[in-house]
């Protein structure tokens, strides 16, 4: 085993506990004066760090893509995140975040790297507490090697990705969908998604089957949300699955995430017979196989609408 596999088991052994790692990376001001804004992005995705790559400008690309770059023969493209945040620069963006995420690969170009923290999901707050913009999904607090107290703005790289390569991130085609599967359960579907962006597909997806669904941005939320279900069904004298056919998780949120959400449905005498399928954007095959053992009925990578459309009946038929 490599040192690369170690660091990597270890990091995926922190999802057992709730936990996970955050690279802190620094843009430009938001406001003239202030310190470069503190941003996010979840360990998982970022593949490698390079720095001082000439880019290759590309005619025609939109106007947040710098160029693109050759890494061992891959061409990728590279974003500019303070042309996208509109965040004023201080420094050249010649730092470059290799990022993999729903079986995408691209560069994010970024002023500089602060340091990797080692982070609880409850200390990871919904960004529509301190409202957030667009590109964040939640805000995490957690206090410095001094002991002050930080808060680092946790990226939504399906809206980054969304806004600047829109052709290939449409909105769910209703007709196609419905076409494919037609949703017969009883109960309702409930999602769980802290990106606004993932939570209008799920939408859009889930009304084209025709399946009634509740959404949730949170996993503490999602939970909170099951744990009224099985009262109610307590007081009615029917199963939990008659009221929740299915639930839906991502796996990257605040408060809890969609590990534990999983283990905890699975836990519950009264939750443990509700199918769950894991929708993350968390890809590569080490990422794929370390949440199809998290103990849920399925697995789909954002997004792929035809696919979880294709999981979402054979979990039901389960």
């Amino acid at each position: 085993m490599t040192s690369h596999d170690i660091v990597h088991d270890e990091r995926t052994q922190l999802t057992s506990k709730n936990k996970f790692e955050l690279l802190l990376f620094r843009l430009g001001q938001a406001r003239p004066g202030a310190e470069p804004a503190l941003y996010g992005i979840n360990v998982f995705k970022v593949r490698e760090i390079i720095t001082n790559r000439e880019i290759t400008p590309i005619a025609g690309a939109p106007d947040a893509v710098s160029g693109a770059i050759d890494i061992r023969g891959q061409i990728i493209p590279v974003i500019d995140l303070c042309k996208l945040t509109r965040s004023t620069p201080t420094r050249e963006r010649n730092i470059l975040l290799i990022t993999e995420f729903a079986r995408t690969t691209q560069a994010f170009a970024v002023e500089d790297v602060d340091d990797i923290v080692r982070l609880e999901w409850s200390q990871v707050h919904p960004a529509e507490c301190a409202g957030g913009s667009a590109y964040i999904t939640s805000i995490a607090r957690f206090n410095g090697e001094s002991g002050e107290l930080r808060l680092a703005q946790v990226l939504d790289v399906e809206q980054v990705m969304r806004d600047v390569f829109p052709e290939q991130h449409r909105d769910v085609d209703k007709a196609e969908l419905s076409a494919e599967v037609k949703y017969a359960a009883g109960g309702k579907i409930l999602a769980a998604d802290d990106s606004a962006f993932a939570r209008t597909l799920l939408d859009q997806a889930l009304t084209a089957i025709g399946a009634p669904h509740m959404l949730a941005t949170t996993g503490e939320e999602a939970w909170q949300m099951l744990q009224r279900v099985a009262d109610e069904a307590e007081k009615e004298k029917v199963p939990a699955r008659e009221k929740i056919s299915l639930v839906i998780t991502d796996l990257e949120m605040p408060e809890m995430d969609g590990f534990m959400l999983t283990r905890r449905i699975k836990a519950d005498e009264r939750l443990k017979h509700i199918p769950v399928i894991i929708h993350s954007s968390l890809t590569g095959s080490a990422n794929e196989a370390h949440v199809r053992n998290a103990g849920a009925n399925g697995y789909v990578a954002k997004f792929a609408p035809k696919e979880l459309c294709e999981a979402i009946a054979e979990a039901l038929a389960s």
